[in-house]
């Protein structure tokens, strides 16, 4: 199975959280989420099915997974609303208690050799270079050893969405950093630059938290 099964260990995790924050965030009558939660899971399907198998070692299989999900649930949006409103839906839709969990999880490692190793490998692999699905990125440590910089300028959201015809939606996951790394409780996510409004690339900054 595709991914080792997890488009739909992924959507059985999130798929009544994207359908209520439908309606708690986006204002959709429940009976009308329910619907839009039924075409999203056909339409996520599709694209789950288009997309090329990662290769072993890419850390980037859950971002494209994700992306799909939201995907499918913006394409039976009418109208499609807003960024921010956007952003807002899909943080609440994501930030759920396994997910709080994993952020704090990774959060207790973050800095330390092997997270930094982790990134190192991530730099070299390039998975971008054979599948435009997947990212490429560059890490830059803080000469100050206040944290780190991933910086990337091949981005696999950007890729599916702009195919998708959902470009102008793509900061609205972008935003999710912020929520993840302040979850995650041990770094200040910072950002100067996004491929989605037309920057260089797209640095994703950690600063270690001061206690």
């Amino acid at each position: 199975m595709k991914y080792m099964g997890m488009p739909m260990g992924m959507w059985k995790l999130f798929e009544r959280s994207f359908e209520k924050q439908l309606s708690e965030t986006l204002g959709y009558q429940k009976a009308e989420a329910s619907k839009i939660k039924e075409k999203a899971l056909k339409e996520y399907k599709r694209i789950i099915a288009k997309l090329p198998e990662f290769e072993k070692g890419d850390r980037f299989k859950m971002n494209i997974v994700s992306c799909a999900m939201f995907s499918a649930f913006c394409l039976h949006m009418q109208p499609l609303p807003e960024t921010d409103k956007l952003a807002a839906y899909y943080e609440k839709a994501m930030m759920i208690k396994p997910m709080i969990l994993f952020c704090k999880l990774a959060g207790k490692t973050k800095f330390s050799e092997k997270d930094l190793a982790g990134m190192r490998q991530t730099a070299a692999f390039k998975a971008a270079d054979r599948n435009p699905y997947s990212w490429n990125m560059d890490l830059f440590p803080y000469e100050d050893g206040s944290g780190y910089e991933a910086r990337f300028d091949k981005c696999g959201i950007c890729t599916l969405m702009k195919e998708l015809g959902l470009w102008q939606a793509v900061p609205a996951m972008c935003q999710l950093d912020y929520a993840m790394s302040k979850a995650g409780e041990a770094s200040d996510f910072v950002r100067q630059y996004a491929l989605a409004s037309g920057g260089p690339y797209c640095d994703c900054g950690y600063k270690k938290k001061v206690k």
